[in-house]
C-alpha cells in the first residue's frame, strides 16, 4: 500500500477516495510501496464505474477563454485513436463526485483485460477501454509507459506498468 511520504500534515491515504474535497484539483504527492517503491500521484475528481487499477484520461475545463477553469475530471480511458490527453491509474475506486489519487509516476497496478498482457512491451488502451494491453493498435499508444509484469501479477485482470507522466498518442498515423 502506496503512502505519502511528502512531509505534509492531513493528506488523504493514496487508496482512498472521499466525498469531500480534501486538497486542491491537481495537486501532487509522491508515496512509497515496499513492493513497488516509490510513485507520483494526482488529486482528481473521480468518475462512475473507476476501480483500483482503473485507466483514466484527466483534464478537461468549463467556461471559455480568458474565463476558463480546468475542472481535474477523470474519464474511464475510451477505446479511441488519438486522443492527446494525459493518462493516470487510479489508486482506489474513485467513483463519480469523489476525489482521490491516481499514479501519474512509477511503477502501478493496472486493470489489463480484452487480450494478452506480456511483460517488457510497449502498451496502449485496450479495446474495450479503461484498461491496458500490449497488443497495440495504431493511435491507442500510451506514451511513457512499459509493461513490467504480465497479466496475473498481482492478479488475473491485472500487470504491472512502468509509467513517467503517461499520455495517450495523438499524433495521426
Amino acid at each position: 500500500m502506496f503512502t505519502p511520504v511528502d512531509n505534509q500534515l492531513g493528506i488523504q491515504p493514496i487508496a482512498f477516495s472521499s466525498a469531500i474535497l480534501n486538497h486542491p484539483l491537481g495537486k501532487t504527492v509522491r508515496a512509497y510501496d515496499p513492493v513497488y517503491g516509490e510513485g507520483e500521484f494526482i488529486y482528481l475528481l473521480g468518475v462512475a464505474n473507476t476501480v483500483v487499477g482503473s485507466v483514466v484520461i484527466w483534464g478537461g475545463s468549463t467556461g471559455s477563454i480568458p474565463n476558463a477553469i480546468p475542472t481535474w475530471q477523470t474519464t474511464l480511458a475510451p477505446s479511441t485513436a488519438n486522443l492527446g490527453q494525459p493518462v493516470a491509474i487510479a489508486a482506489s475506486a474513485n467513483v463519480a463526485a469523489q476525489y482521490g489519487w491516481y499514479q501519474i509516476e512509477g511503477q502501478a497496478v493496472a486493470v489489463v483485460t480484452g487480450g494478452a498482457f506480456t511483460a517488457n512491451a510497449p502498451v496502449g488502451i485496450n479495446t474495450t477501454g479503461g484498461a491496458l494491453t500490449t497488443t497495440l493498435v495504431a493511435g491507442k499508444q500510451v506514451v511513457n509507459a512499459r509493461s513490467v509484469i504480465a497479466d496475473g501479477q498481482p492478479a488475473s485482470g491485472f500487470g504491472v506498468v512502468e509509467i513517467d507522466r503517461p499520455f495517450a498518442q495523438g499524433a495521426i498515423t
